[in-house]
């Protein structure tokens, strides 16, 4: 992907606060502390909305990854067996 270029084609710098001045930096406001209690109350009620796929996804989503795997395989191995033949025929030339 091409990034967009800045006007001139050049990167701005970083920015700096001119000489005697401060920069602060809002970090927005600050998060309330809960109890460990309040904690594990809000983890197990996030992991009550966890849809787990079935059996059936889980099988079919396998047997995809475990084509793709084989395909890959052979793509490289072909690749490869071209690659071996285009070098051993580029050195016989030079013998």
């Amino acid at each position: 992907m091409a990034k967009a270029k800045t006007p001139g084609g050049r990167r701005p710098g970083p920015q700096t606060a001119p000489a005697g001045q401060t920069v602060t930096v809002d970090a927005g406001p600050a998060k309330p502390r809960v109890s460990p209690m309040q904690f594990f109350a809000q983890v197990r009620a996030e992991a009550r909305k966890i849809v787990w796929p079935s059996r059936k996804e889980t099988w079919i989503t396998s047997v995809m990854v475990f084509i793709m795997v084989v395909l890959a395989a052979v793509f490289f191995f072909v690749v490869d067996s071209l690659l071996t033949v285009a070098f051993r025929f580029i050195i016989a030339l030079g013998s």
